[in-house]
């Protein structure tokens, strides 16, 4: 049995997931999901990403804080990603504590 480490790359916690997001996160849910069916072990985390100009600019936009935003579209981006059974393991925000620890 081999042990994979696999992750996609991080959505901007400033918008929500769109198909060119999907295609990504679709192909490493199949692939995760192929290795796993061959025996071996694997772990698929994923995280929205907290950090970035384009967040803090929607924020202000929104009169919101960026942590304010953070939460609603990391909320939002577990709700696309459990309708498509997109199933990660782990999916934190790049600023929750989690993702610091593990």
């Amino acid at each position: 049995m081999k042990k994979f480490l696999v992750t996609s790359a991080l959505p901007y916690a400033n918008g929500d997931i769109h198909i060119g997001h999907l295609v990504e996160y679709i192909q490493t849910d199949i692939f995760v999901r192929f290795l796993r069916l061959v025996g071996d072990d694997v772990l698929y985390v994923c995280a929205s990403d907290a950090h970035g100009a384009p967040i803090e600019i929607n924020a202000a936009k929104r009169q919101m804080t960026p942590q304010e935003l953070v939460a609603e579209f990391h909320q939002r981006h577990r709700t696309d990603f459990s309708r498509y059974e997109i199933g990660f393991d782990e999916f934190y925000s790049t600023d929750s504590p989690d993702a610091h620890t593990q």
